[in-house]
């Protein structure tokens, strides 16, 4: 697929998404190592074109990384505990200094419009403001935390309305006291807490690194919030730009944000990738699975009718019609993954004569090689031994041996029940295979 071709497919692929995001509140964490690198300026053109497609955005930006630069040049040394930093009066005053400039080099990219660049024409209007309520930490386990605070209440109702004026609005991790106090505080709670209050569509968290399985170094691409609880126990060695975003993201689900992205910022063009691709680029947390097996309802049989089409233009299924399935929906069984029907089929049962059909089992041709056939067929098994099936039987033109592999035996249409001998096809010259349920 040539250059051009592949931008057309991708743009409408990504069409869906942008209708579904469209006026929608997304909040996006980016600690002070981003601000700080050289590709920065590629956040600051997705973020406006983010902007440009009609989300309501919220920026929330750490500045770590500047606070100990100003200690080090008093020549002073950062004292955290728990991953705190405790915040004396000389490392207050250099949190005021690096929020204050980080917070105006934002505003300032963000206010780019020149010629032949992505923010030509982008006129963005940023909001800043004492949005963040905050208390101090107090003293934990002896140790007095100074002016470093917690979150206390986010002025929602102060923030809505600047993103109902097209503002995007950017947040520092500070907050301020009723009675006038400054507090440094931590820049991932400080977005979480701001899109809980805002109940958020999405809290996105731009982190330092991909988060991998450290006991097999894969990418991880989606975890449920019990995963992630299970997770962060079984590695307490974890970097702190892993498990204070994971810990971050597990709060915000657990309080009622669907979806949280963690995403590795260092990609160029990683925001977009998760947010307008089926599979994203990051690592999704989310208080349900994202891939869910079920049983079919009607709303299934567009996504079904999708999914086995090419399957039936090329002989290895039999057509069926619409109607077909919908009178037989109660068989199916699919699994889903972000509103897409990745595999299905189905299980005709005759409790009666003790036997089972297996039909139309597909999966989506971007998604096989995961054992997805495989959860599917263990599904039917457990099906038909609630059922109380002695046997199963299926019809297959050019998939035999994947059942062979998988206990079946190769039968003859006369082994057939008289109930599937009627709706044999000679014609397609199926291969008949059974299976005994035990």
């Amino acid at each position: 697929m040539d250059l051009k071709h592949s931008f057309v497919s991708w743009f409408r692929d990504s069409s869906p998404y942008i209708h579904a995001h469209r006026n929608k509140t997304f909040v996006i964490f980016f600690g002070g190592e981003a601000v700080l690198a050289d590709d920065f300026e590629h956040h600051v053109h997705d973020f406006a074109l983010l902007n440009s497609l009609g989300i309501r955005l919220v920026l929330v930006h750490g500045i770590r990384p500047q606070i100990d630069q100003r200690l080090a040049k008093l020549n002073i040394s950062a004292h955290f505990h728990n991953h705190l930093r405790i915040t004396d009066e000389v490392a207050l005053q250099c949190v005021k200094e690096a929020a204050g400039l980080v917070r105006v080099e934002i505003e300032a990219l963000l206010s780019m419009g020149l010629a032949n660049s992505p923010m030509a024409g982008a006129k963005i209007k940023v909001a800043s403001g004492n949005f963040v309520v905050a208390k101090p930490i107090g003293v934990i386990d002896g140790i007095d935390y100074c002016h470093t605070g917690e979150v206390r209440r986010i002025d929602s109702a102060a923030i809505h309305q600047q993103l109902d004026q097209d503002n995007v609005v950017l947040i520092s991790p500070v907050g301020y006291s009723p009675s006038g106090e400054i507090f440094n505080l931590s820049a991932e709670q400080v977005a979480m807490a701001v899109s809980i209050a805002l109940k958020a569509e999405k809290l996105v968290l731009l982190t330092e690194q991909s988060c991998f399985d450290p006991d097999n170094g894969e990418k991880i691409q989606q975890m449920t919030t019990v995963e992630a609880d299970v997770f962060l126990r079984h590695h307490p060695d974890l970097s702190s730009s892993v498990s204070l975003p994971l810990k971050a993201a597990m709060q915000s689900c657990q309080a009622g944000i669907d979806r949280v992205h963690l995403i590795d910022r260092t990609i160029n063009g990683a925001l977009l990738l998760e947010l307008f691709s089926r599979d994203g680029i990051g690592t999704l947390i989310s208080a349900t699975a994202f891939e869910e097996l079920r049983h079919a309802t009607l709303n299934d049989i567009g996504g079904i009718l999708e999914l086995i089409k090419p399957l039936e233009l090329q002989g290895i299924l039999a057509k069926r019609s619409r109607e077909k399935i919908e009178m037989e929906i109660a068989d199916y069984i699919v699994i889903e993954r972000d509103g897409l029907i990745i595999g299905c089929t189905a299980l005709h049962a005759n409790q009666q004569n003790r036997f089972g059909a297996i039909a139309c089992l597909a999966v989506h041709a971007d998604y096989q090689g995961s054992r997805r056939g495989n959860r599917m067929l263990d599904y039917v098994y457990l099906q038909a031994k609630q059922l109380k099936l002695e046997k199963l039987f299926v019809l297959s033109t050019q998939t035999m041996h994947w059942f062979i592999e998988r206990g079946f035996l190769s039968s003859g249409v006369s082994e057939l029940p008289d109930q599937l001998k009627v709706l044999y096809n000679p014609q397609r010259n199926s291969k008949i295979l059974c299976k005994d349920i035990s």
